[in-house]
């Protein structure tokens, strides 16, 4: 059986060969072989998950006509490749990307740091801000008064507080896409309604297709879960998907699953128009995919005059293809673990049905609290002073890392927590390492790739702000200094949690 799981054709690959920025060599620098170029071409695309792992590339014939190269200089550069370790062949199969073996990948995380650390380590790796007070104080004394009645029961809602699956309706209804409660299912966070949506659509073996760079824990969630995952590299900068990619891999690679980050994407902060949106929608119903959206980061829109894009769900009136997963943790808190499913009746019948065998229900307390928020226009105030706080940080942080680390390259969102960032030609994995003994700790791009890929990358969320920016800027200036002196020790960065 064929190991790859993507196709790269020859003509895409040649664009994005040709796409690469030429580093001007030094003084005396010999340029190298024409084959050399190439297999470094080709192994940099697969770090920077411009081209995933596992992808089959074109025949070597093929790949010469679309560069304009003799077929043994792509014979050349392919051996080159092979005995690296980035490339795997099999006759018959042909030839996929791969990453060494000897590279360890950095795919779990450890706990937050504990609180005795926060004075002398500035930590990055948590995209989530503090409570927005008084509304949280506020959300819980209201769910106290509304619990007694509650009390009185056995407390199980398998599918969630009816008060709170009618609210969640109601907004969705408010944005154009009519709901019923019976389309809502309360979950345990987004974590929680993944994971049972994954359990539900994708056994052991199902190939699952995920953004490239995609958010950390969910793909190791999936791992976990037993999926194949199929990496779709995202477009540049914030351009948000490659629906040529898309259509591609939907067709050849069949997966049950797809999912996806509309708004404000973890990592990149990348948001698709709503053109992207439909596209999609209607090449996952042409491939028989069912298309889970993470709807966690839509409200955290930051800069004025910002229009919200309709929902992707919007683009699906049978709800047959799209289902929806929402959440309280990143809009209002981390620490209010409240998520929901948005889907079809017999989807969430299912849902709930297999419930029983995983967490019976999500703490009714929290339920109260949210639907306190949702209910009496504390939800948006709150988000508002989110918003704020995030939108602070963000413009403290990107002055801070344009001053202290002009060489690092990033798009700057009009939404969501998070910012990623090309360091400069550095390991992200080493950063990360280096970046624990300088006092700042941030997750290494690897974390959000399939298989070992973003080396080159890591993500700074939008977690502090003025003074704290200005250190944590200039610490991670200190860790690349030490990078590139070569005293940074092993190639594995710290397993730092990534939220």
């Amino acid at each position: 059986m064929a190991q790859w799981t993507s196709a790269v054709g020859a003509a895409q690959l040649a664009r994005l060969l040709n796409s690469q920025q030429e580093r001007p060599a030094g003084p005396g620098t010999r340029r190298p072989p024409a084959y050399r170029a190439l297999a470094d071409g080709i192994r940099l695309l697969v770090l920077e998950g411009r081209v995933p792992v596992a992808a089959r590339l074109p025949a070597e014939r093929e790949l010469a006509l679309s560069l304009s190269v003799s077929r043994t200089t792509v014979a050349a550069a392919y051996e080159a490749l092979r005995a690296e370790g980035f490339l795997e062949s099999r006759r018959g199969a042909g030839s996929w990307t791969a990453v060494p073996a000897g590279n360890p990948l950095p795919a779990r995380g450890l706990e937050p740091l504990p609180p005795e650390t926060l004075g002398s380590m500035i930590d990055l790796g948590c995209a989530a801000l503090p409570a927005p007070e008084p509304w949280l104080t506020r959300a819980v004394q209201g769910a106290l008064e509304e619990l007694p009645p509650y009390a009185h029961t056995h407390g199980d809602y398998p599918a969630g507080l009816p008060a709170l699956r009618q609210t969640l309706a109601d907004r969705y209804t408010a944005r154009g896409i009519p709901t019923m409660p019976e389309q809502i299912m309360v979950t345990t966070g987004a974590m929680g309604a993944i994971d049972a949506i994954c359990h539900l659509f994708a056994g052991r073996g199902e190939r699952i297709a995920v953004e490239s760079p995609s958010y950390a824990n969910i793909l190791q969630l999936m791992r976990e879960a037993g999926a194949r995952l199929v990496p779709v590299a995202m477009a540049e900068g914030l351009a948000g998907w490659d629906m040529d990619r898309w259509r591609q891999v939907l067709r050849d690679a069949a997966p049950r699953l797809a999912y996806v980050v509309a708004d404000f994407h973890n990592p990149t902060g990348a948001l698709a128009d709503e053109d992207q949106r439909r596209q999609l929608v209607d090449a996952a119903r042409s491939a028989g995919t069912v298309l889970v959206v993470d709807e966690t980061m839509s409200e955290l829109h930051l800069d004025e005059g910002f229009e919200r894009p309709r929902p992707v769900c919007g683009f699906d009136p049978a709800g047959s293809t799209v289902i929806t997963v929402g959440s309280a943790s990143k809009a209002f808190w981390a620490g209010m673990r409240i998520g929901w499913v948005r889907a079809a009746p017999d989807v969430i019948r299912s849902l709930v049905a297999a419930r029983a065998y995983a967490d019976l229900g999500t703490p009714v307390l929290e339920q109260l609290a949210v639907n306190w928020l949702l209910s009496t226009g504390g939800w948006e105030r709150a988000v508002d002073v989110r918003r704020d706080q995030a939108r602070e940080n963000r413009d403290a942080l990107v002055g801070a890392l344009r001053r202290e680390l002009p060489d690092w390259e990033f798009d700057v969102p009009r939404g969501g927590l998070t910012l990623w960032v090309r360091t400069g030609g550095l390991s992200g994995s080493r950063l990360a390492e280096v970046g624990e003994r300088v006092g700042v700790r941030v997750p290494s791009g690897p974390r959000f790739g399939v298989d070992g890929a973003f080396e080159g990358y890591v993500r700074l969320p939008f977690t502090v702000g003025g003074a704290v920016a200005d250190e944590a800027a200039a610490r991670l200036a200190a860790a690349a200094r030490l990078v590139r002196s070569g005293a940074s020790g092993g190639a594995e960065g710290p397993r730092t949690f990534v939220a």
